[in-house]
C-alpha cells in the first residue's frame, strides 16, 4: 500500500462532511479471543512468515497455504483458480452467488508479494509476526498481507455463516505488484473471463487517518492514481582520451538537460473534487499549510497557495504532474572521455494527461536534439473512477460502525497499485482498506513495518459489513 495521498472528493460526499465529529473511541470490535479473530490472526501470522519477495519464488507456497484454508472452509475446487506466472502466481477465488440481483460480480483485490527486507537491517525478524503492547511487526503487516488476511478470513466467516450473496464475489490476488506486475496484467487481460465485474474494491489503497492521540480524522477512498511513467534520457559521444578534452561531453550535455528539467514546474491541474478535499483538509489542519489549502480550494489560480502546496512532499503531487531523476550512469573509464551518459526520469502523471504529452514537454524543456528520449516499459493510463453511491453507503456503514461521524473523502494516490490495470480495462476501482493509522506510523516498504493491533482487530468486521451491504439480500 502507498500512503502518500493526493486527493479527490466528489460533491456526493458533501453530506458525509456536514456535522462530522472526531471520535477517538471506536465502537466495540470483534473480540480478540473469538474464534473468528483467532483464525484471522493465524492466517496473518502464517503468511507473514512466507518471504514472498522478488527472486525467492515463495508466492506459490503462499497460494497453496491460502487454498488449503479456503478448501477447509468449504470452497470447492472449481471455485479456485491458481494461475502460475514465471516464478510467481496469481489466485482467483469465486464466492458464487445465486444470481438473484442480476448484477455482475464484485472484484476484491490484494497482492501477495512484499518488498525485500533484510534481517541485518531490522530490529525484529522481518518474516516473523512479532508484537508488543501496541503493534504487530513484520514485512507485509500493512502492505499488503493485511488485505490478503482480511479478505480470506472474511470469505471463511461468510461461508461458515451460510451467507449466499445475490451476486458473485471474486477474490483476485496478484503475485508481483511490488515489481513488474506481470501477474496483474495477466489477471486483467489474459484472464478477463475470470475477472469480469461491475466494479472492484482494493485492499491496497485508501484507509483512515488517526492523530497522535488516536482520534479518527478522516477516511479516504482511493478513486484514482497517477500514471507511472519513466523516461530514459541518453547522450552518446565519440569520447577520447581525458587528457584531450573536447567541447562536447556526454556528461555535461546530460547535466544541462537535467538542470533544465529541474527548473521546470508542470502547470497546476485541479478539479472540483480536489478543491473539496483541500477545503476539508485545510479546515482540519489549520496553520500556514491549512490556509494555503483553503486558498487553493477557493481559487486554484492562486499562485502563492499552489507554490506552498508544492513545497510539501506529501502534497506536491496533488495539483500537478511531477518528474524527477532517479537513476544516473555515464562513462566507462576514469581516464577516458565519456562515450555515453544516461539518466532515468520518473514521472507521476496527473490523470487525463497523456504520457506522450509529458514526453513532449520534457523534450521541449531540454531543447537539445542530441539528448535521446525513450519511454521505458508500457505505462498504463487509468481514468478516475467516479465514486458510486452504493459503495459510499456500504463503506460509510463499515467506517461509522467503528468511528461514528468520521468524514469520508475520495483520494488520488501518487503511487501505483493493481487497481490501475482494472480501471484501464473499464472496471471502476475503489481503494477501501480497513486500516486506520497515524501517518507517522506507516513504515510500508521501510524498516520495521508495523500495524497497530487495535487496527487489526478493529478492522475484522470491515469487509463483512461492506460485502453484506453490496451483495446481501436486503
Amino acid at each position: 500500500m502507498k500512503n502518500q495521498f493526493s486527493a479527490l472528493a466528489t460533491s456526493s460526499l458533501k453530506s458525509l462532511f456536514v456535522g462530522a465529529l472526531l471520535l477517538s473511541t471506536p465502537l466495540q470490535a470483534l473480540p480478540e479471543n473469538s474464534p473468528q479473530a483467532q483464525k484471522a490472526l493465524e492466517i496473518y501470522r502464517n503468511i507473514i512468515a512466507i518471504p514472498t519477495v522478488e527472486g525467492r519464488g515463495k508466492v506459490p507456497e503462499m497460494v497453496n497455504y491460502l487454498v488449503g484454508e479456503l478448501k477447509a472452509a468449504g470452497f470447492a475446487d472449481q471455485a479456485i483458480h491458481i494461475l502460475p506466472k514465471h516464478d510467481s502466481a496469481a489466485l482467483v477465488v469465486r464466492y458464487a452467488g445465486d444470481g438473484s440481483s442480476g448484477k455482475a460480480p464484485i472484484l476484491l483485490l490484494a497482492h501477495m508479494d512484499v518488498v525485500e527486507a533484510l534481517d541485518k537491517d531490522w530490529q525484529r525478524p522481518p518474516f516473523e509476526l512479532t508484537e508488543d503492547d501496541r503493534f504487530f511487526y513484520g514485512r507485509g503487516t500493512l502492505d499488503n498481507k493485511l488485505g490478503v488476511t482480511m479478505l480470506v478470513s472474511t470469505f471463511i466467516r461468510l461461508k461458515q455463516e451460510g451467507f449466499v450473496p445475490h451476486r458473485d464475489l471474486v477474490i483476485v490476488f496478484s503475485g508481483d505488484e511490488e515489481t513488474d506486475m506481470h501477474t496483474t496484467k495477466m489477471l486483467a487481460n489474459d484472464y478477463a473471463q475470470l475477472t469480469q465485474a461491475e466494479f472492484a474494491l482494493n485492499t491496497d489503497a485508501g484507509g483512515g487517518d488517526l492523530d497522535s492521540q488516536g482520534n479518527a480524522l478522516v477516511y479516504q477512498i482511493q478513486a484514482a492514481e497517477k500514471t507511472y511513467a519513466s523516461f530514459e534520457l541518453s547522450v552518446t559521444n565519440p569520447g577520447g582520451h581525458s587528457s584531450r578534452p573536447r567541447a562536447d561531453n556526454a556528461i555535461y550535455e546530460l547535466m544541462a538537460a537535467l538542470q533544465n528539467i529541474q527548473q521546470y514546474q508542470f502547470p497546476v491541474q485541479d478539479s472540483k473534487m480536489i478543491r473539496d478535499y483541500l477545503r476539508l483538509s485545510g479546515e482540519k489542519l489549520g496553520g500556514e499549510l491549512g490556509a494555503a489549502m483553503l486558498a487553493f480550494a477557493d481559487n486554484p489560480f492562486d499562485e502563492k497557495a499552489a507554490q506552498r502546496l508544492a513545497q510539501e512532499p506529501s502534497y506536491v503531487g496533488m495539483t500537478r504532474t511531477t518528474c524527477v531523476p532517479t537513476l544516473l550512469s555515464g562513462g566507462h573509464a576514469e581516464n577516458a572521455l565519456p562515450q555515453s551518459a544516461s539518466t532515468t526520469i520518473n514521472c507521476r502523471i496527473f490523470p487525463g494527461t497523456p504520457v506522450a504529452e509529458v514526453k513532449k514537454t520534457l523534450e521541449q524543456q531540454v531543447n537539445n536534439p542530441a539528448v535521446n528520449f525513450k519511454v521505458l516499459g508500457e505505462p498504463v493510463e487509468s481514468p478516475i473512477s467516479e465514486l458510486r453511491e452504493d459503495v459510499l453507503a456500504a463503506v460509510s456503514k463499515a467506517i461509522h460502525s467503528r468511528y461514528p461521524g468520521v468524514p469520508l473523502t475520495g483520494i488520488m494516490e501518487a503511487g501505483a497499485t493493481d487497481g490501475m490495470y482494472f480501471r484501464a480495462r473499464g472496471i471502476p476501482t475503489f481503494g477501501i482498506a480497513s486500516a486506520f493509522m497515524n501517518p507517522d506510523d506507516v513504515y510500508a516498504h521501510g524498516l520495521n513495518e508495523r500495524l497497530p493491533k487495535a487496527t487489526f482487530y478493529g478492522g475484522l468486521d470491515h469487509w463483512m459489513i461492506i460485502l453484506k451491504e453490496l451483495a446481501g439480500k436486503q
